[in-house]
């Protein structure tokens, strides 16, 4: 199974949409380090008003990103 593919089922029970609270708890961090990713335009998102907003396609992508830079040679 690669990479993508468990990530694929750990995200399947989140909404499509998710909150910095919904995607810190996927990814195992601290909301505060979610803001700073956030914050750091690591992680591509949307802004409605005050709140974050993070496509989950956009959170996979970051996943698929940090993997291939931390896994190359």
């Amino acid at each position: 199974m690669s990479f993508g593919e468990v990530y694929d089922r750990v995200l399947k029970e989140y909404p499509d949409i998710l909150t910095v609270e919904e995607m810190s708890h996927a990814l195992g961090i601290s909301t505060k380090t979610g803001y700073h990713l956030l914050r750091e335009n690591r992680i591509e998102h949307l802004k409605v008003g005050r709140s974050y907003r993070i496509p989950k396609a956009h959170l996979l992508a970051y996943l698929r990103l940090d993997t291939k830079m931390t896994f190359h040679p």
